[in-house]
């Protein structure tokens, strides 16, 4: 569940996103990376785990 930005600490947020979008050193088979266009999730989340903007928001950016 995605933690939701006025329940849930900036810590919180942070371990979420470092949780879901862990690097398993396998492009091929991952793609995050392409999804993100080569940019790290913790900076595309950055405004998210700052709670600034909600996670489904930033991720409609990169659909």
């Amino acid at each position: 569940m995605i933690p939701d930005i006025e329940k849930s600490t900036r810590e919180e947020r942070e371990q979420y996103i470092r949780e879901r979008f862990k690097c398993i050193s396998d492009c091929d088979s991952c793609g995050i990376c392409t999804m993100y266009r080569n940019q790290d999730p913790m900076l595309v989340y950055q405004e998210y785990i700052d709670g600034t903007k909600d996670f489904m928001e930033i991720t409609a950016k990169y659909r």
